[in-house]
């Protein structure tokens, strides 16, 4: 309990060591979390840097290796360093993470949190596969004591197939300090070797099916019938990057794609963008997105989830039917043509990231949660 000692111990979880969208909000809210009365300590199910990272950041992380969820075999150890850590709240980010720690959480009558960066289940997966996943969803959303969706689409759909006894929407939060385009930042477009007057399209994932890089390297294909002048970055790793390679080439426009691995260096990445482009299938809410957003980029994406309620059509971006190359290529070239709306939607786009996405107001709103639940237990005691 939090009257045991002094500050209040949350255990925060996450399927893996990797750099996503999840990792990043998990990196995000533990560095800038109240220290003096907080100790956030940190579970990935995987090594990777995000561990590295926060391991630097003098954050106490302990890796427990499963690929798995709903693994029985990590019942112990995970039970253990919530003994051991004497936590007071446990913060599941993700169904691997939470399917992984609930267990041994309700055994030792912890509060649970469970922070939905998207749903598990989603309209690309073939009915029985869905339908398992919905029920997966439906078991631990009812055994949480709140349920946190990232965007008011992602609520809604969980609210619609299971009845979320306790939800509450927590937008993510950029740390608009780092993400500022006013500050200096290196130029690295030479580096890329990058001709000058170049339209830069910037692509920032990890290349999985929800990311759907195929209908991206169509649309550079499409693009190369009017202009070759716009140079494309394809920056990270991912299952469908050799795919997407090979499409490039069989397409003719590898020149105009440079496929890059993953880099740390995000602001300056954002920074030589002209353009942003996110043609997810799905998504809770988009963190890059939002990162570029607050870099003053354009933005070209898919009206998914979480997208279409920071990105209004013809305001601060463009939005393109999913899987539609030709939309797609339609709304970069115009945008190419026409330097005035590029700034436009990126003035529009920094705005509403100011507005509505401050990384302060996100940290803000998951510390009175982690109050109220101390506060409840202090009440029950």
């Amino acid at each position: 309990m939090a009257s045991n000692h002094h500050k209040i111990k949350i255990l925060e979880t996450i399927r893996q060591g990797q750099i996503g969208g999840g990792e990043s909000h998990v990196l995000d809210l533990v560095s800038n979390i109240n220290k003096d009365e907080f100790e956030p300590i940190v579970l990935s199910f995987t090594e990777g840097p995000m561990v590295e990272r926060l391991q630097k950041l003098g954050i106490k992380t302990y890796v427990v290796n499963t690929l798995k969820p709903f693994n029985l075999s990590t019942y112990n150890a995970v039970k253990k360093i919530m003994k051991e850590e004497n936590i007071d709240i446990l913060h599941a980010h993700g169904t691997r993470a939470l399917s992984n720690t609930i267990f041994p959480a309700r055994a030792l009558g912890l509060p649970i949190v469970y922070t939905v960066h998207g749903w598990s289940f989603h309209q690309d997966q073939k009915f029985p596969v869905r339908r398992v996943r919905e029920l997966s969803e439906k078991f631990l959303t009812d055994h949480v004591d709140l349920t946190i969706s990232v965007s008011n689409s992602n609520q809604r759909d969980g609210l619609t197939r299971f009845n979320m006894k306790r939800s509450r929407v927590v937008n993510y939060g950029v740390d608009l300090s780092r993400f500022n385009p006013d500050r200096e930042l290196k130029d690295i477009r030479q580096e890329l070797g990058i001709k000058e007057g170049k339209t830069v399209v910037g692509y920032l994932v990890r290349m999985t099916v929800q990311k759907d890089p195929f209908t991206l390297v169509r649309a550079v294909a499409e693009v190369a019938k009017t202009t070759r002048d716009m140079q494309f970055l394809f920056i990270g790793d991912g299952d469908l990057k050799d795919q997407a390679i090979q499409l490039a080439y069989d397409l003719g426009i590898a020149d105009m794609i440079n496929f890059l691995p993953f880099r740390t260096d995000i602001p300056e990445v954002l920074n030589t963008f002209d353009i942003y482009t996110l043609p997810s299938l799905w998504e809770g809410l988009p963190i890059g997105m939002l990162e570029a957003m607050a870099m003053r980029k354009a933005i070209v994406a898919t009206p998914v989830d979480g997208t279409k309620e920071a990105i209004i059509h013809g305001k601060n971006g463009l939005l393109v039917p999913c899987h539609d190359h030709v939309a797609l290529a339609e709304a970069l070239v115009s945008l190419h043509n026409n330097k005035q709306q590029r700034d436009q939607f990126g003035k529009a786009a920094q705005m509403t990231a100011h507005q509505k996405f401050d990384l302060k107001i996100m940290v803000a709103n998951n510390e009175s949660i982690y109050r109220e639940f101390i506060k409840q237990q202090i009440l029950a005691a």
